[in-house]
């Protein structure tokens, strides 16, 4: 971890040491294109070293909130800070952040060493210091081999791998990830977060990774972060966010199937102006059981099963099983909610009860 230094002028494009691990402020951010809000005076600190994810529907304003930590865009309202210093004056080219990008933004004309060694050249390193980070970087990524490659002679992780190297020969203090791993297979994307794990607990630098993929947000973050129309609607450790989480909003978003909810309580019992919730996984079969349900559906996904099914009211509720339950379309069931992972919202402001 890096203290701040003392006297630092907000205004000093050094503000940041590369290679620190920075802290992030964000005051009160607001961002309209047009008559579009992407954030509305959001809030959201980030602690020195620490990774965490922005999760959110498309639209949300995660990727603007990268975009003005770095600089490409500037807000309408509200400071960004890094390591207390507002950077609101300072170029993107002299703050000691790196973006990675999920389209990775290589020049095709350009091999692997190429690429790493463009930043260093626009730096003015030393020509022996640049080929000492491109060595290291390459080595932490696996990518020494293709140091000598184009872009369009390797794969979409192995590109994927070079953006990151290319972002580790930079040095930031602040790395900023915008779904990097999206383009890949599914079994790549699982290598590549450890991969960037990895990075992270050598580093210790500070990390804010945006991703649409759940899975990434819950194993990668430190801290996860949910947004909606512009601002933060809660942030915390992933199994506490997804425990417990503060509004309908984050109920609906995070879990997949999401939360089943059901408004005034009905099969899952309830005053009318409260909505309660059940994870799939919190809904037991049991011949007693006081919900009888009709399965619709059995989506089998090798480790598990999810059953779609429908009450006679017409309440749909997703239920989790284990790889074999045993049951097809038409079968009658009965369920019990777990009583201790029953969720209750307020069903007028959204908020937990």
């Amino acid at each position: 971890m890096t203290a701040r230094r003392a006297g630092t002028d907000a205004a000093d494009p050094e503000a940041v040491r590369a290679g620190a691990a920075g802290e992030i402020r964000i005051e009160s951010l607001t961002k309209t294109y047009g008559r579009i809000t992407a954030l509305d005076g959001l809030d959201l600190v980030v602690r020195p070293g620490e990774l965490l994810t922005l999760v959110g529907p498309s639209g949300s304003g995660k990727s603007t909130v990268l975009r003005l930590v770095a600089g490409l865009d500037r807000p309408d309202r509200g400071r960004v800070l890094l390591d207390g210093a507002d950077v609101a004056r300072v170029p993107p080219h002299r703050r000691a952040v790196a973006m990675v990008f999920q389209d990775y933004a290589l020049y095709p004309h350009l091999t692997v060493r190429g690429n790493l060694l463009f930043g260093p050249q626009v730096r003015r390193v030393p020509r022996a210091e640049a080929d000492r980070q491109i060595r290291d970087a390459a080595e932490r990524l696996g990518i020494t081999d293709l140091l000598d490659r184009y872009p369009d002679q390797m794969s979409g992780g192995q590109r994927q791998r070079v953006a990151l190297a290319r972002a580790l020969v930079r040095r930031p203090s602040v790395y900023l990830l915008d779904e990097p791993l999206a383009s890949l297979d599914a079994q790549l994307r699982v290598t590549t977060r450890a991969d960037l794990l990895a990075v992270h607990r050598t580093l210790g630098t500070t990390m804010v990774h945006v991703t649409h993929d759940q899975a990434e947000a819950m194993t990668l973050g430190d801290r996860v972060a949910v947004l909606d129309g512009g601002r933060v609607r809660q942030v915390g450790v992933p199994q506490q966010v997804y425990d417990h989480p503060v509004d309908l909003v984050v109920a609906r978003f995070l879990g997949s199937p999401p939360m089943n909810l059901v408004p005034g309580g009905g099969v899952l019992g309830g005053s009318p102006d409260t909505t309660v919730g059940v994870r799939p996984e919190d809904l037991v079969r049991d011949p007693e059981g006081p919900v009888e349900v009709t399965v619709e559906a059995v989506e089998s996904l090798g480790s598990e099963a999810i059953l779609l099914t429908r009450c006679d009211d017409g309440t749909r509720l997703a239920v989790r099983t284990g790889p074999r339950p045993g049951v097809g379309t038409g079968d009658r069931l009965r369920l019990r909610p777990d009583p201790d992972r029953l969720h209750r919202f307020d069903t007028t402001t959204g908020r937990r009860r």
